[in-house]
């Protein structure tokens, strides 16, 4: 096994690990689909997609154990003999098997989108219960809805309304993906840092680590868009 055939291999693992990413977002915003058209009595449905993004959380594990025991084997392989290189895929196969070995089902629980997911059922169940399905009372609210709805779903950065909303865990200010990235890229490039928008927000260096798809926004969001009229 060569250094160069090991960096390729994790490249492609880590693409592999992005895509883990989406398929737990899209669990996640089927579940919420699920919860707006049937609340929490399908609770069969719900589970099995719970199911679904813990066998996700462990194969994203699993990746970063491998990940782990690759950088370790060959951190350790560069000061030792070339013909050491040899036995590094059975260095790098037992180091993997002895950090597996130490995942537990918590720490399947506590993966992010993990949380996430159940944060984000829960969060969105409760919405839904507060406004009952065909409520022809709530026409009389019509004004002060779209109203905020125009303040909250605007991205600060393209001022239009946004299409994969970013929340900030520090300062919970929302920002349109797409538009944050490429704002922080530009940002960094000049060795500058990026403010958050806001006006009178005092988060001076916005990371793309502090951000987290918000999939209850995104649903509100296309909600708005699709009463609007405006799919």
């Amino acid at each position: 096994m060569s250094l160069s055939s090991v960096q390729s291999t994790l490249s492609t693992l880590k693409s592999c690990q992005a895509d883990i990413g989406g398929c737990m977002d899209m669990v996640s915003d089927v579940a919420l689909g699920i919860v707006e058209a049937q609340g929490m009595d399908n609770s069969p449905a719900l589970k099995k997609l719970e199911e679904m993004i813990l066998e996700c959380s462990r194969l994203d594990r699993e990746i970063n154990c491998f990940v782990e025991a690759v950088d370790e084997m060959t951190a350790q392989a560069r000061h030792d003999p070339p013909e050491a290189m040899v036995h590094l895929r059975n260095s790098v196969r037992e180091r993997f098997t002895e950090l597996m070995a130490e995942v537990t089902d918590a720490d399947l629980q506590r993966h992010s989108k993990v949380i996430a997911f159940r944060e984000s059922v829960k969060n969105y169940a409760m919405q839904v219960g507060l406004t009952p399905a065909g409520n022809e009372e709530e026409e009389l609210d019509e004004d002060i809805a779209v109203t905020q709805s125009q303040t909250n779903f605007i991205c600060p950065l393209t001022q239009v309304e946004m299409v994969n909303p970013v929340k900030n865990k520090k300062c919970l200010h929302y920002y349109d993906r797409e538009a944050v990235h490429e704002m922080i890229k530009a940002r960094h490039k000049n060795k500058k840092k990026f403010c958050c928008p806001k006006v009178g927000c005092g988060n001076t260096d916005v990371q793309v680590s502090d951000l987290e798809l918000d999939l209850v926004m995104k649903r509100k969001i296309q909600n708005h868009m699709r009463q609007s009229g405006k799919t």
